[in-house]
């Protein structure tokens, strides 16, 4: 089970980019910052260079998807998050890392071959990745066909993004308590 939250968990962390970036270009600019801050932390900590706590990993990993989710919501345009999703992309990327290191963990690396499994998950991960990022943008041109939607396309956002926030904040509660427990 925790290895599926994880996974949604860095789709919604994407989906929040996919909104903040706004455009290809700025998503593609995105996307390949958060590729290669997770994939920095990711290796770092598979491979015992930095070791850090799990636990507190998870809980900062639903901040930072609260905080995407209320940069959105906010839509104040002139922010660091907005004029630069990049920066966003690349700090809370190096979290995500950390989380993916934990999941890998979990699944265990062949010591003769950790580098080459490290190598194949980052990769699974990413193609994993560029998946959700082609369906989330064909599904929201679908979902911009329905009248309802496409008539009120900001509360459409609104209404997400504050799911996506809610979701986060619950899971930072719950990963808090965990902790704590």
């Amino acid at each position: 089970g925790k290895h599926i939250l994880v996974g949604i968990d860095h789709l919604l962390f994407v989906l929040c980019l996919i909104i903040i970036a706004g455009s290809k270009r700025r998503l593609l600019i995105a996307i390949t910052g958060f590729t290669l801050a997770h994939s920095i932390t990711l290796a770092l900590a598979s491979l015992n260079v930095i070791r850090v706590s799990a636990p507190m990993i998870e809980v900062l990993i639903a901040l930072s998807i609260a905080l995407l989710a209320a940069e959105i919501i906010k839509n104040k345009r002139d922010t660091l998050a907005w004029r630069f999703p990049l920066s966003s992309a690349c700090a809370f990327g190096l979290l995500h890392g950390f989380g993916f290191a934990s999941v890998l963990a979990d699944f265990g690396l062949p010591h003769a071959m950790k580098v080459q499994a490290l190598i194949f998950f980052n990769i699974g991960v990413e193609l994993g990745q560029i998946l959700f990022v082609v369906v989330a943008l064909a599904l929201a041109a679908i979902l911009m066909k329905i009248p309802a939607i496409g008539r009120h396309p900001q509360q459409a956002l609104n209404y997400s993004t504050y799911a996506m926030g809610g979701i986060s904040v619950y899971w930072m509660i719950e990963r808090s308590l965990a902790i704590i427990t």
